[in-house]
């Protein structure tokens, strides 16, 4: 079974007409935001900083980090991800169908194509790498994943996890080179949120139900299209959760709005001229261009067939909620262990 993050290739998007708004609250409307951000002044970004694959330092020092001992998924799982994931659960036999179109040989080959094409780092491969996984898997309480990267020249990073075996994390060389130790270590964390969430399983199977259902004539293609529109929905509030898990490893929203904005339009040349407070202001600046009647529906039309939401909106949503009482809460019941350090 697999998931994944920042630029999942789900399936084919098509024209339609813009559904209701995705909304936080039954008093907010319509949906304004979704993930990471700052009120604070980015400062420039030292470049010896980021991680080079063939040079990764391994050095750290002393620690500042805290661990979520007790930690559940629902402690920090989006409003609309908990309401969406109830409503995949009413689809009739979606898991048994899922199973049986996916199967262990596509399983096998999902695997094998991996471990193939990929390297797979550990203590003695790309320990640097290896570290930030492990650090931010103990804080978020879940057992570490086996990390892979693949050259790509997307920036891209995404999750597998398939029954029966370990999962695993893929980070795609340009997304190391594009951030800093602290950013990658929070795309990590956002791919650790999809397995402390158990998102791989709906992602999975709906998937590959609305891929198998697409080749049934008739009734097959409404099918999956009724079912995509609800997959994509989830999908965009499963990726709000995941973001709050990157917020909660890098304990600061600058972080995690930095890897946005890199992603919205960063390269390594330009990285050190970014400025998170811009950014979140220009999330703004989206929310009251498209406060009015048609701005709302242009802006539900924008998002409605994405899988994940805006960066944009990203941005002001996680800045939302790293003020949050539920956040600060988090962070109190949090302890200070000796073996996580601050990067």
């Amino acid at each position: 079974m697999a998931t994944s993050s920042l630029s999942f290739p789900l399936l084919s998007r098509k024209h339609s007409t813009p559904s209701l708004p995705e909304t936080t609250s039954p008093d907010r409307f319509p949906f304004t935001s979704s993930s990471s951000s700052s009120s604070l002044r980015f400062t420039s970004i030292n470049k010896s900083s980021r991680i080079s694959i063939c040079r990764a330092s391994s050095s750290s020092s002393s620690s500042s980090s805290v661990i979520f001992r007790n930690l559940d998924a629902d402690d920090f799982r989006h409003p609309l991800d908990k309401q969406n994931t109830l409503i995949l659960r009413t689809i009739p036999g979606l898991n048994e169908l899922g199973k049986a179109l996916l199967g262990t040989i596509a399983e096998q080959v999902m695997v094998l194509e991996n471990i193939g094409t990929s390297v797979l780092v550990g203590e003695n491969q790309l320990s640097s790498l290896h570290k930030l996984m492990v650090e931010a898997a103990e804080i978020l309480n879940i057992e570490a994943p086996d990390l892979y990267v693949r050259q790509s020249p997307v920036p891209n990073a995404y999750t597998l996890a398939v029954s029966g075996r370990k999962p695993f994390v893929v980070v795609h060389t340009s997304l190391v080179e594009l951030l800093t130790r602290k950013e990658l270590q929070a795309v990590l964390a956002h791919e650790l949120g999809h397995l402390k969430c158990d998102h791989g399983v709906w992602l999975t199977f709906a998937n590959i139900l609305a891929i198998g259902a697409y080749t049934v004539p008739g009734l097959g293609g409404m099918i999956a299209r009724s079912i995509e529109e609800q997959l994509l929905r989830w999908l965009r509030a499963a990726e709000l959760t995941c973001d709050r898990a990157a917020l909660l490893v890098a304990q600061d929203p600058k972080v995690v709005i930095s890897v946005l904005m890199k992603l919205a339009g960063g390269c390594p040349s330009l990285s050190d001229q970014l400025n998170v407070d811009a950014f979140l202001e220009q999330a703004r600046s989206y929310d009251k261009a498209s406060s009015s009647p048609f701005g709302w529906y242009i802006r539900n039309a924008q998002t409605s067939q994405l899988s994940h939401p805006l960066p944009v909106l990203r941005a002001r949503e996680i800045d939302e909620w790293s003020k949050s009482k539920e956040y600060l809460s988090l962070l109190r019941r949090a302890t200070q262990p000796s073996s996580v350090q601050k990067l």
